[in-house]
């Protein structure tokens, strides 16, 4: 198909009230979630209000008690989630319908007849990597035979002069490489108005009445072909649903920091997924890319409103991902997850400081949330996937509190003279008494749900796909190296989420500008500039409980050790040599090289490949417009 047409008569007839599909026992599933999440807080909390009681608790230990109550309620999410997910695999069933065929397998007699855009927004990506990402996509899909259903669109918002001058030839290329197999078309703005959310709408009111399914994609974004028809019959199939995220795992990693977090995504994050589609259901959530969205619900539905009030917490939503998805579950569209499609790939940042620059714009975004939550006409657990998207940067500081003010108390206690008599009219002395048994159940307590899904995603592993990460012995050391890097970066990650928090909440906001994509190496003095800080007021934090209580060293040894480490393990996770010693062993394998090797293939040389070294081509024009409105939704439901 070389062009697209011109009626938006095509979405109107498109539009209506959508079906809903019933899913078995979605309601007793979220309820059984629920009651083990209470209970396990219950217990958690229960123990540590003993474990503070002898002696009477003091206003500092109620706040310890109820920062303690907050993050284990939040990691008895996450544990019981992982336990589920667990639990489908091992008995192979579906998330969603409990079946033991999924759907996807049902669903792929079915013939393509929707027409599909796959969406590109990006603003001063590498042309480079634009390409191969775009190139490797490209020909799995026009592999399946199938790519006449499809329609590419590189949407452009690109401001550097000198990126641009780059970026329109290189695009040039792939549009003469697949004429005749794939229709590439490429939009660029003038600015970056409304960021990335900006770009995809303006996009729908311009051209989206042409198509019925849009796939989003990232600038590091692969997907295999045989993934995206499965997603389109999948839309097709089940008329109900506005929108399906799949699960990208990252790929292509070359740095140390890369390749842990590489080996951990592909061994918890399918257990994890399955476990979120099954209590999520139909109320999922949305990550920005990798995903498919119906068109005409989401142009009707998903125009983003803006926060009243000034940035950070004001003014244009960031994280438009999880709002989009909440305001087109509002109107009754369903939000899915679907974890049984493998094929969905992405890059990430190679070094620890990358990383965190992200989490840094992630954190403002997801910040602005919390002023969603009591938004009418929100289903529950959008509600929920707003505190919880919050929560896993307010958790950084909540742990840090619980930290100082543990040390804090312990030394208020330790230079304290004991009282035996509460009153003058007490005739028995009080005898405090420490709980060693209490506080060594809470620490198996505490220590299992933070373990114990990581050893539920070995077994899984080890059952079936052992080979994938270079066999079982080899596949056990990579998890015992993994967690090891897990426990040391941990502390590293609170510092920087704890000073993202207090700096959104004091008002200060950040440039949501291009990602980092490369896995470039840390230098000593990016390492020190960054966190030299941490492991300042980390020594000087841990020589004063030295100080005071010295047996509290060895049991704070997890938080303090990271920290005082925190430049040279920055140095070390941007090593390229490393990574490559740790390959050699056969350490930190995965099975996803292998079983998709042609997506995954290197490809920078694609931008050169299809011209001569001084040919200078031209992008076409954008097609002819099809416009379709796209409002923006109210922060409250109109009546």
């Amino acid at each position: 198909m070389s062009g697209i047409p011109t009626s938006s008569a095509r979405l109107a007839t498109r539009r209506g009230n959508p079906t809903r599909e019933r899913l078995p026992w979605l309601a007793t599933r979220r309820a059984l979630l629920a009651g083990l999440v209470c209970l396990t807080t219950l217990i958690g909390a229960g123990l540590m209000w003993r474990i503070l009681q002898p002696g009477g608790v003091t206003p500092l230990q109620w706040g310890i008690l109820a920062l303690f109550t907050a993050i284990f309620a939040w990691v008895a999410v996450g544990f019981w989630t992982a336990v589920a997910g667990f639990l489908l695999l091992l008995t192979d069933r579906d998330p969603l319908t409990l079946t033991r065929r999924p759907r996807v397998a049902d669903e792929r007699a079915l013939p393509i007849t929707r027409r599909t855009v796959l969406a590109m927004p990006i603003h001063n990506e590498s042309p480079k990597q634009v390409v191969a990402t775009l190139s490797a996509t490209a020909e799995s899909l026009i592999a399946t035979g199938k790519a006449r259903h499809f329609t590419l669109f590189v949407l452009s918002d690109t401001t550097d002069p000198a990126l641009a001058e780059t970026e329109a030839p290189a695009i040039a290329a792939l549009q003469r490489r697949f004429e005749g197999r794939l229709t590439v078309h490429y939009r660029r703005r003038a600015n970056n108005a409304g960021r990335k959310a900006g770009n995809l709408a303006e996009f729908c009111r311009r051209w989206g009445a042409a198509f019925d399914f849009m796939v989003v994609l990232d600038a590091d974004s692969r997907m295999d072909g045989e993934t995206l028809l499965s997603l389109v019959r999948a839309m097709q199939a089940r008329p109900g649903v506005g929108l399906i995220q799949t699960v990208p795992l990252p790929v292509r990693q070359v740095t140390l920091f890369g390749r842990l977090s590489q080996f951990a995504a592909s061994l918890y994050a399918p257990m994890l997924a399955a476990g979120q589609s099954a209590w999520q259901g139909d109320a999922a959530n949305y990550w920005g890319h990798n995903a498919i969205l119906r068109v005409c619900a989401f142009m009707d539905h998903a125009g983003l409103p803006r926060l009243p009030g000034r940035p950070p917490l004001g003014g244009e939503i960031l994280s438009h991902d999880f709002v989009e998805a909440a305001l087109l579950r509002r109107a009754g569209w369903e939000v899915q997850l679907e974890t049984r499609l493998t094929g969905s790939f992405e890059e990430m940042p190679g070094n620890l400081l990358d990383y965190a620059r992200r989490d840094r714009r992630w954190t403002q975004g997801n910040l602005q949330h919390l002023r969603l939550l009591a938004a009418p006409g929100l289903h529950a657990l959008s509600r929920l996937h707003f505190l919880l998207g919050a929560t896993a940067f307010v958790s950084s500081l909540l742990w840090l509190g619980i930290v100082l003010a543990g040390s804090l108390d312990a030394a208020i206690i330790a230079r304290s003279e004991p009282s035996y008599f509460g009153s003058a009219e007490q005739l028995f002395p009080f005898w405090p008494r420490a709980r060693p048994e209490l506080i060594a159940t809470l620490l198996a307590m505490t220590a299992t749900l933070l373990l114990l899904p990581k050893l539920l995603g070995l077994l899984l592993a080890l059952g079936r796909r052992a080979g994938g990460y270079g066999g079982r012995a080899r596949l056990v050391a990579s998890t015992l190296l993994e967690g090891l890097a897990a426990i040391l970066l941990a502390p590293i990650m609170m510092a920087f989420h704890s000073a993202f928090v207090i700096g959104v909440l004091t008002g200060t906001s950040v440039d949501w500008g291009a990602q980092d994509r490369e896995s470039r190496a840390v230098t000593w003095r990016q390492a020190l500039r960054h966190t030299a800080l941490f492991a300042i007021l980390g020594g000087v934090w841990i020589a004063l409980v030295q100080w005071q209580v010295p047996m509290l060293i060895w049991w704070l040894s997890p938080v303090w050790v990271g920290l005082a480490l925190a430049p040279l393990l920055v140095v070390a996770s941007g090593s390229r040599r490393l990574a490559a010693l740790l390959a050699r062993l056969g350490l930190l394998c995965t099975p996803e090289p292998q079983t998709h090797a042609a997506l995954l293939a290197e490809r920078l040389d694609d931008i050169t490949r299809d011209r001569a070294p001084s040919e200078a081509l031209i992008p076409g024009p954008p097609p002819t417009e099809c416009p379709g409105e796209m409002p923006r939704q109210p922060l409250r439901k109109e009546p």
